[in-house]
């Protein structure tokens, strides 16, 4: 592992806003060490990105789809490089 960091962009659907969603996802992205945000959308879907090491952001997915709070329907995931704009995770 050569210690490169990477960024994740997620967009969750489903019945997610209203049910302490971001909040739980702040604590699994601190948790694994993350950094990012979490923000309700518009259109009902809960966008995240996060920053950290390719395995840690898979395991953030793997999370989500299985045991998020509400009902998960569809995350949508990008990958890219890490651009350090985060400290910490926020919940916007």
């Amino acid at each position: 592992m050569d210690g490169k960091l990477e960024r994740l962009s997620a967009t969750v659907a489903g019945h997610v806003q209203g049910v302490g969603f971001r909040y739980w996802t702040r604590s699994q992205a601190e948790r694994l060490g993350l950094d990012g945000q979490a923000v309700n959308s518009p259109d009902g879907t809960v966008r995240i990105t996060a920053e950290g090491p390719r395995p840690a952001l898979e395991r953030l997915v793997a999370l989500l789809r299985s045991e998020a709070p509400g009902r998960v329907d569809r995350v949508d995931t990008g990958f890219a490089e890490a651009t350090g704009g985060f400290r910490g995770f926020d919940v916007g």
